[in-house]
């Protein structure tokens, strides 16, 4: 299933458990479920706080761990930020971060999320997930 989406993903507490500068313990099924949305055609992007040396060393240990990310800090490879004629937004369907409205879920959660298309709506105080309502198929004389 090859799709054209993007997904901007955080490095520390997100991937590894927070420990900048250096590297923190892989977070479980972090590796194992990039790997899965990457082969279902998911762009992956790498979207972190951290630059230089530091930046360097979370890419390389991606690579090692089975992931090349399709860009690093930019929307696409190659991408020349111009902070004159261009936001610094990131062009990306989806945000994976620690830092989220109600923290990190697991990667379960977010894999179940994206293949789900949960949303999020807020109802008084309290924010509510919900799926999205799949349109039914209207049958028809072929189908």
């Amino acid at each position: 299933m090859l799709n054209n989406k993007k997904i901007a993903v955080d490095f520390d507490g997100t991937i590894v458990d927070d420990a900048y500068p250096a590297i923190g313990k892989t977070k479980t099924f972090a590796f194992e479920t990039l790997k899965r949305l990457q082969a279902e055609g998911y762009r992956l992007i790498l979207w972190t706080y951290r630059h230089g040396k530091t930046l360097d060393e979370a890419v390389e240990f991606c690579k090692k761990n089975g992931i090349e990310f399709y860009a690093v800090n930019s929307s696409f490879e190659g991408e020349v930020f111009d902070s004159e004629n261009q936001s610094r937004k990131l062009d990306a369907d989806w945000f994976i971060d620690d830092r989220n409205l109600g923290g990190f879920p697991g990667w379960g959660e977010i894999y179940n999320i994206i293949q789900d298309r949960i949303e999020f709506r807020v109802e008084g105080k309290e924010v509510l997930a919900y799926s999205k309502l799949k349109k039914e198929k209207k049958k028809g004389l072929f189908w």
